[in-house]
């Protein structure tokens, strides 16, 4: 594990040109020590996301505060990433129902998704890549409910994984 983690972190540093290059190798990071977490691609969230006839997950972003005002995922909601698991599920009495949790690249997201599960939650998944590889793909992003096209970078090393025009300031 220790291992992996410092390949990913030598991609994030070294691969400056290669964003998707650079989350591939964090995706395989963050499934290896979050085996059990279920990881959800982001296409499977954007066809789910248009499917009538399917229940909606809530999305939870747990990044921080600051990360989430300035983009998150459409109808998102914000949740403290050191949330206790009985206190998030007290912020979804109102949606019982299937939950994805995302951060900027997916480890605090899975780290929190494997909590929800130890408590008790079955219908909790992980987007894969987070809101990194969603923006990558220039899927939707909303600030205060309108469009933006900027994600915060969690800091200047991260922000090499997102792509130049939709990496945000610090």
């Amino acid at each position: 594990m220790v291992l992996m983690l410092l390949r990913a972190l030598w991609s994030v540093v070294h691969g400056a040109d290669a964003p998707t290059e650079g989350l591939d190798q964090w995706k395989a990071t963050v499934r290896a020590k979050f085996p059990r977490v279920p990881q959800l691609s982001t296409t499977q969230l954007a066809t789910w996301l248009v499917e009538t006839n399917r229940v909606q997950p809530v999305l939870l972003d747990v990044r921080t505060r600051k990360e989430f005002e300035l983009s998150h995922l459409p109808g998102a909601r914000w949740t403290d990433p050191d949330s206790k698991p009985k206190a998030i599920e007290k912020s979804l009495a109102d949606h019982p129902g299937p939950v994805v949790v995302y951060c900027s690249v997916g480890w605090r997201s899975s780290a929190l998704a494997q909590r929800l599960m130890e408590a008790g939650r079955t219908n909790v998944s992980n987007l894969e890549g987070s809101i990194f590889a969603w923006a990558n793909e220039h899927r939707p992003l909303e600030s205060a409910g309108k469009p933006t096209d900027k994600v915060h970078p969690y800091n200047r090393t991260f922000g090499r994984l997102l792509t130049p025009e939709r990496r945000g300031e610090p």
